[in-house]
């Protein structure tokens, strides 16, 4: 019985850490699919001339941007989806 128990621990335990590691790979798939996103807004705003008019939602309202400010943005954003990718699961999927 000793061992039955040991086994049942140990399964439960496994169950857990399955569980646990499904949440963090769903939340890595967030992130990645933010990182996309944002990638391909840099990649636009490598493309736009620096008079180009950049607007971002704010609830309801567009309000114009300048495009260095909107530039960092997306910069900082791509830096904190980096570091959270990182902290959440170390390796790619």
């Amino acid at each position: 019985m000793d061992a039955q128990k040991q086994l049942q621990t140990l399964s439960e335990e496994f169950q857990g850490l399955q569980t646990e590691l499904e949440v963090l790979v769903d939340a890595r798939q967030k992130l990645e699919s933010q990182q996309q996103e944002n990638e391909g807004v840099q990649t636009e705003f490598a493309q736009l001339d620096d008079e180009a008019n950049i607007y971002k939602l704010v609830g309801p309202v567009l309000l114009k941007q300048d495009k260095t400010e909107a530039t960092m943005a997306v910069n900082g954003r791509l830096e904190f989806i980096e570091k959270e990718m990182s902290v959440l699961l170390p390796w790619p999927l």
